[in-house]
């Protein structure tokens, strides 16, 4: 196990420092096309081959995976704010508050995730520019994932809040700004960070699912997402197999977290 998670975290670093240094270790700009070069296999010139318009695959999956590695982490924290914000008004206020913030996060969670996000993705325009690309994708993905772990730190805080030294603390006139942030916070830090790091895998999916259906980050700023896109012509993939490279980037790095994470997550609670 051991071994398994020095490589999951070597892989991870791996490619986060890559992607960071992206502007110099990429052969070409990720904008770059070569008429000449149009669907090339591996060679020295291009290590993972290009796509359809001459691009280098390499250099736009660097670029790419810092696009992703930034969008991913940014949205799960608006997520995570916006259910610890949620979560915490449902546990310490209770009564109606409470039954109210939990009809409204039993709604979001009655609408499958990714069909609701391609409506919400959907109904908004489709010709944005890049840079309002990833911004759109960013707010979408955080502001719509955030019900699941809402749930869950609502019922950790109520539970926090039934014990015997913070019923004291209310009866003592203790105000629930104050019991927030120094009797209930320090004991559930851990499920926020826990969280934190259970959204930004499930964003990485849903940001490439987005780009797979021509919805997510805009042409020709390079993101997982629409460095998928270019699969769905199967027959274009069985002659050029080097177009999967993505594809077993996205596969590694998402098994390389859920090894990680699980040996941190059995130290959060140890």
């Amino acid at each position: 196990m051991k071994v398994a998670r020095a490589g999951a975290l070597g892989f991870l670093a791996l490619i986060c420092l890559s992607s960071l240094a992206a502007g110099w270790i990429a052969p070409t700009h990720f904008e770059t096309q070569n008429r000449n070069a149009i669907l090339v296999a591996p060679c020295r010139t291009y290590p993972l081959g290009t796509d359809d318009l001459g691009r280098d695959l390499l250099s736009r999956l660097l670029y790419g995976s810092r696009v992703t590695l930034l969008l991913a982490p940014a949205s799960a924290l608006v997520a995570t704010g916006i259910a610890l914000l949620v979560g915490s008004l449902a546990g310490v206020f209770g009564g109606m508050v409470r039954v109210g913030l939990h009809r409204i996060i039993d709604l979001f969670l009655s609408i499958p995730w990714l069909f609701l996000l391609l409506i919400v993705r959907a109904m908004l325009p489709l010709n944005l520019s890049p840079a309002y690309s990833v911004l759109t994708t960013f707010l979408v993905l955080g502001t719509l994932g955030w019900a699941s772990s809402a749930r869950v730190l609502s019922e950790s805080v109520t539970s926090i809040c039934a014990t015997e030294y913070i019923m004291l603390s209310r009866l003592q006139g203790v105000t629930a700004v104050r019991r927030l942030t120094r009797h209930i916070f320090p004991n559930f830090w851990h499920l926020i960070v826990a969280q934190f790091w259970i959204c930004v895998p499930v964003f990485i999916v849903s940001e490439a699912n987005l780009g797979l259906l021509g919805l997510g980050i805009g042409e020709p700023l390079p993101s997982w997402g629409n460095l998928l896109h270019q699969l769905e012509n199967y027959d274009r993939v069985v002659s050029h197999p080097w177009l999967l490279t993505p594809l077993f980037v996205v596969v590694l790095f998402l098994v390389s977290i859920q090894v990680s994470f699980t040996s941190f997550s059995k130290r959060l609670t140890s």
